[in-house]
C-alpha cells in the first residue's frame, strides 16, 4: 500500500505562484508514474500533468508552459510549481500515483493510489 499526502495549496492572487509537494510513503518501489489532477466545483476531475520514473513529463495544454512537475526518487516526493495563476486553476488538487507503468497517464482510471487533495484558489 502507498499512502500520498499532498501540502502547499492556499489562496493566491491571479498572476502569482504556489508550489505543491506530493510525498509518498509505504510501498513507494511500486510506484512508477506520478501525476497531479484537479477537480473544480461542478466539474470533472481532469488531468495536469504527470512524471514517470525517468522523468518525462507530460501536461495538459491549458497548464503547458506555465506549471512545471518534478519529482526527487530518493525523497519520494513530486512537486507542481504553478506560475501565472488563472481564477480558472482554482480546484482541488490531487496526486496520484500508478503502481504499473500504463502509457495513458492522462487518464485517472490507470491511477492505483490517490492523495486526500490540497485546495488551490486563485482571485481575480
Amino acid at each position: 500500500q502507498v499512502t500520498l499526502v499532498e501540502s502547499g495549496g492556499g489562496l493566491v492572487q491571479a498572476g502569482g505562484s504556489l508550489r505543491l509537494t506530493c510525498a509518498a510513503s509505504g510501498r513507494t518501489v511500486s510506484v512508477n508514474t506520478m501525476g497531479w489532477f484537479r477537480q473544480a466545483p461542478g466539474k470533472e476531475r481532469e488531468f495536469v500533468a504527470a512524471i514517470n520514473w525517468s522523468g518525462t513529463t507530460y501536461y495538459a495544454d491549458s497548464v503547458k508552459g506555465r506549471f512545471t512537475i518534478s519529482r526527487d526518487n530518493a525523497k519520494n516526493t513530486v512537486y507542481l510549481q504553478m506560475t501565472g495563476l488563472k481564477p480558472e486553476d482554482t480546484a482541488v488538487y490531487y496526486c496520484a500515483a500508478q503502481k504499473t507503468y500504463d502509457s495513458r497517464w492522462q487518464w485517472s482510471g490507470t491511477y492505483a493510489y490517490w492523495g486526500q487533495g490540497t485546495q488551490v484558489t486563485v482571485s481575480s
